[in-house]
């Protein structure tokens, strides 16, 4: 495969991920808005701790949407490993993503119904970039490039001839 050709791979390869990514991310904002705006009307706990409890909610949902869609491809051998470095990297995310909350309710008194919910998005778009970093880099962790080009390969249909396949030391490639 040419330079270009691979770069061109790399690229399709990770503008699929970012769109499975924010699909998943998406369904999971509307989770975590659901849930938040549910206890916020329907109990007396205060913003920012129903807030947080939207976010646990969704973290669990989009645990499941990215390793079993976005990150399947992904390596499966380490689930103790992958599990706690996304609960570890997701408390993260909440931490960023309750701070914006909290400093909007409790620094500037922005506490209204969409206050609130303002806050909670702009809260979640700041935690999302750093999700996606850490969790592509450090938690769905890819799996060694032979296997990765041969995924890549299948994924997109473009299968190479079993006569142009690299064997070590057939000179080819």
């Amino acid at each position: 495969m040419s330079e270009r050709g691979a770069l061109r791979t790399r690229l399709d390869l990770l503008a699929r991920e970012v769109a499975k990514f924010g699909a998943v991310g998406a369904l999971g904002l509307v989770v975590n808005i659901v849930v938040s705006n549910v206890i916020w009307r329907a109990t007396d706990i205060p913003v920012v701790r129903a807030g947080l409890m939207g976010t646990v909610v969704a973290i669990l949902f989009n645990y499941v949407g990215f390793r079993y869609w976005t990150y399947r491809d992904r390596d499966k051998s380490g689930r103790t490993r992958e599990l706690t470095l996304f609960l570890l990297f997701s408390a993260a995310g909440a931490v960023i993503e309750t701070g914006v909350l909290y400093i909007a309710t409790y620094g500037f008194g922005w506490d209204g119904p969409v206050q609130s919910n303002v806050f909670k998005v702009v809260g979640i778009g700041v935690a999302t970039l750093f999700r996606f970093w850490s969790y592509r880099t450090w938690v769905f962790r890819a799996l060694p490039a032979k296997e990765a080009v041969l995924n890549a390969e299948r994924f997109l249909g473009q299968r190479r001839p079993a006569d142009e396949v690299t064997t070590p030391g057939s000179g080819r490639g």
